[in-house]
This record gives structure tokens, C-alpha cells and sequence, in this order.
């Protein structure tokens, strides 16, 4: 089986087309699937678009939950819409303002009807429930932020992190992988392929190549012991990484 990989499309769909273009994903006609390690949107301004591909290609797609998912259904659901800070200045809010069509003055005022109206979007209501904690081949664990682990006061195992409980799950998708993987938290004979944290951060403290942000920095997938990791900052960048792997 191929797998063509990404994560953190974060709505930018011309980007995320881009890559899988010049992937060959599209000329490809071999057996294969793609794989989204989290974070399909909030920030970009394409969170239609995305949707719409997404529901049109289900078959072909593996999903992986992530933090921008729980993000989503804590605003629609517990939040009944309301603008608080963390759902704007993360890009939440205005992802349901794009996919519900509402605009930001009547959703402020009727909140319950615009989180209600959130709740039949297809990303709450099919897509959301489709996702997966990780998904696992012989070779590879795809994952959003990390496994689950043990935090603090550093970066350590937990045993058994495939039966870790919801909550646990929820925390690991804040985690920065490249951190816990220099830590030590891997999975012996296995590269765990994840997202969530800028791939400069990993060329740039654990490389010494080039800064996290600006000219120098490199947004490329990051490779190193243990794990894979391919978020691109895109609001950054302007890219999207797209790799091929194949597994059974």
C-alpha cells in the first residue's frame, strides 16, 4: 500500500492541492490512501472548499484527529458558539463562520442558533466522528501532536499509551513531537509520523539549520530518530508537506 501523508492543511486548500500535485497523488493509480494527521482547518480562508473535497474523497482518506478538531466541537458544543478569545485567536471561529455562512454580527447575537447551525456542518457532524486517535501500519504510527505520554516535568513513556483514555488522547495532541521524540518517547522499531508543530522547530534546534521563523527557516518535513514530522507552519510559508511512504 502507498500512503501519501500531510497534516495541519489548517483551510489552506490551493496549498494542500498544490503539494498533492506535485506529489503525483493525483496520476498515481496505484493502490493507495492519504493520510491527515489533524488540523484540517482554522486560519486559511478555503475551509469550503477543503470540506468539500474532503466528503468527495472519504474513501480514499484516513484522518487523524487533531487539537484544531477538540477546538471546533468545545466551541460548537460546551461554548454554544460564543466568541471567546481562544476560539478567534486560534482561527475556530472563523472556520464556522465560513462553513455555516453566518455572519460575524448575527452570530454574536444568536449564538445558540449559529453553534446549532455549526453542529449540522458536515465537518462536526460526519467527519469529526470519522477521525482516529492515530492509525498504525507495520512500520509507521500516524499520530496528530505525539502519543500519549507523561509531560512533566519532561517528556517520558507511558505504557500501554494504544488504550490511553480520551482525556490522555486530548493532552498528546497539544504535544510537540520533535520534543518528545529527542526525549526518548518512541516506539521501538517504528517512526511515528506527526504534525501539530512547525518542522523548522526541529531543523532549527536540532540541526542548527537556519531559524524557526523568517528567511532562513525551513519548513521541510523534519526526519529524525524515531519520527517523521510535517507541519509547515502554512499560514507561515505558504506550503503544505506532502510525503509517500509505503507500508503493508
Amino acid at each position: 500500500m502507498k500512503y501519501y501523508v500531510t497534516a495541519d492543511i489548517h483551510g489552506f486548500f490551493t496549498p494542500f492541492m498544490n503539494a498533492l500535485k506535485a506529489s503525483g497523488y493525483f496520476e498515481d493509480n496505484c493502490e493507495k490512501k492519504l493520510i491527515i494527521c489533524g488540523d484540517l482547518f482554522d486560519r486559511g480562508k478555503e475551509a469550503k472548499e477543503l470540506q468539500e473535497f474532503i466528503m468527495e474523497n472519504r474513501a480514499d482518506l484516513i484522518l487523524i484527529r487533531g487539537n484544531h478538531e477538540d477546538l471546533f466541537c468545545e466551541m460548537v458544543g460546551k461554548d454554544q458558539g460564543l466568541a471567546y478569545y481562544h476560539h478567534v485567536q486560534n482561527g475556530t471561529y472563523q472556520t464556522a463562520l465560513a462553513l455555516t455562512g453566518y455572519d460575524a454580527t448575527m452570530a454574536r447575537i444568536r449564538h445558540y442558533d449559529f453553534a446549532e447551525a455549526a453542529r449540522i456542518t458536515p465537518y462536526y457532524a460526519e467527519i469529526i466522528p470519522s477521525m482516529l486517535d492515530f492509525y498504525e501500519t507495520s512500520r509507521y504510527i500516524f499520530v496528530h501532536g505525539w502519543i500519549p505520554c507523561f509531560a512533566h516535568p519532561i517528556y517520558s513513556k507511558m505504557n500501554e499509551w494504544r488504550t490511553a483514555s480520551p482525556e490522555e488522547w486530548d493532552r498528546a495532541r497539544w504535544f510537540n513531537g520533535m520534543d518528545a521524540a529527542k526525549a526518548g518517547v518512541i516506539e521501538e522499531r517504528k517512526t511515528i509520523v506527526c504534525g501539530h508543530w512547525h518542522c523548522s522547530y526541529g531543523h532549527s534546534n536540532f540541526e542548527g539549520k537556519g531559524s524557526e521563523f523568517g528567511d532562513a527557516a525551513d519548513f521541510s518535513p523534519y526526519y529524525g530518530n524515531g519520527i517523521i514530522a510535517l507541519d509547515a507552519c502554512t499560514g507561515h510559508s505558504g506550503q503544505v508537506n506532502v510525503i509517500v511512504l509505503e507500508d503493508e
